[in-house]
């Protein structure tokens, strides 16, 4: 048996390419990391919508239908793994997506499940 594949089509120096590309260990751990945080359904809940519009926790738990327990512990591994970002106006802290990145992000994951 052989590891050869009959329609390989890129060439030794590509595949070279592409690995050297890979980026380290340290970025690919943060990276699974990352995508993990999108793995609980109520966080996914409180990204939609603040996808929407920047929220305090009150509004949110309305909203999503949580306490603002809850919310706000959500709101934590959400700010902490850099995906909201919050706002003071007085004793008020508003949240919203961190950035047009996360926004995007988010964005076309949705278009990618809900097509048919």
């Amino acid at each position: 048996m052989t590891d050869t594949c009959l329609c390989k089509l890129i060439s030794a120096d590509e595949i070279d390419d592409i690995k050297a590309a890979l980026p380290g260990p340290g970025v690919i751990a943060k990276l699974a990391e990352f995508f993990k945080v999108f793995g609980d359904p109520s966080r996914i809940t409180l990204l939609y919508y603040l996808s929407k519009r920047e929220l305090c926790v009150a509004d949110l738990a309305s909203l999503a239908g949580m306490g603002q327990s809850a919310v706000s512990h959500q709101l934590k591994i959400l700010r902490l793994s850099r995906l909201v970002k919050t706002r003071k106006e007085g004793t008020v802290v508003y949240y919203s997506l961190d950035d047009e990145h996360i926004q995007k992000l988010f964005d076309v994951a949705l278009q990618h499940v809900e097509e048919a």
